[in-house]
């Protein structure tokens, strides 16, 4: 499975926020996007899974594009919002069942996945709360819950340590180091650029839209120059001076 964007060109008006953004995400792969603020990361992703329609350019998921299948390109995605997506009337558990509905699972095959993963974020015993009842933290476990109980081939991840304990952030961590032994393919946004640094396999570095540097951590060190740079070094040393309009 390969996510495809070339010469993504979009936004929210007529004004492009992204300027011929390209890139692309292999299987086994996890692809840190990385950028400030209004960078236009976010907006890449919500091209990607289709809440906005490229202006110019196209994004296809195993050679599919959104336009030419909707229902097979977006059986293939799970993604994980920054903000947590929750309906106020249905407990933890009507959401996982909401879940595997969308995607076709077999839930008598399913349940133990997501009784395992519950367990995993302390949730287990919160089957019959609503969302009302939950934390910041633990709504953003519940969404990661539902993405990681699909068997989807692209998992679509936008900050998804913010709110998240140490705990939490690691088992986060060892689920995507799973799914990628499994065969998937991940893009995850974040500003946390120790840990992407440690975890990512290569990067897409985005400033006002626009991809100014990619490749694994050996590249950008050879396109910076220096060879014992951090991530976060060489990000600021490309965004440096830039002001974002995203």
């Amino acid at each position: 499975m390969t996510l495809e964007v070339n010469g993504l060109v979009g936004g929210y008006s007529q004004v492009p926020v992204l300027k011929d953004i390209s890139f692309t995400v292999n299987d086994r792969e996890l692809v840190g996007l990385i950028g400030l603020n209004g960078a236009g990361k976010s907006t890449t992703l919500k091209h990607i899974i289709g809440l906005l329609m490229p202006q110019k350019g196209t994004i296809k998921l195993d050679g599919v594009t959104l336009a030419k299948d909707p229902k097979h390109y977006k059986s293939q995605l799970a993604y994980i919002p920054e903000t947590p997506i929750l309906y106020e009337e249905l407990t933890l558990k009507e959401h996982l069942e909401l879940t595997m509905m969308a995607y076709g699972l077999d839930q008598t095959k399913t349940w133990p996945k997501a009784q395992k993963l519950l367990k995993k974020f302390r949730l287990d015993n919160k089957l019959d709360w609503f969302p009302a009842n939950f934390s910041k933290g633990m709504k953003q476990k519940v969404m990661i819950v539902c993405a990681f109980i699909t068997d989807a081939s692209l998992y679509i991840i936008d900050e998804p340590f913010l709110g998240l304990d140490p705990l939490a952030t690691n088992d986060l961590l060892e689920l995507i180091a799973q799914k990628k032994q499994a065969g998937a393919a991940v893009l995850m946004s974040t500003h946390v650029l120790s840990t992407a640094q440690e975890y990512c396999d290569r990067f897409v570095m985005l400033d006002q839209g626009q991809v100014t540097a990619s490749g694994d951590l050996a590249q950008l060190r050879q396109t910076y120059g220096k060879q014992e740079a951090s991530l976060s070094e060489i990000y600021l040393k490309f965004a440096q001076g830039g002001e974002s309009d995203a």
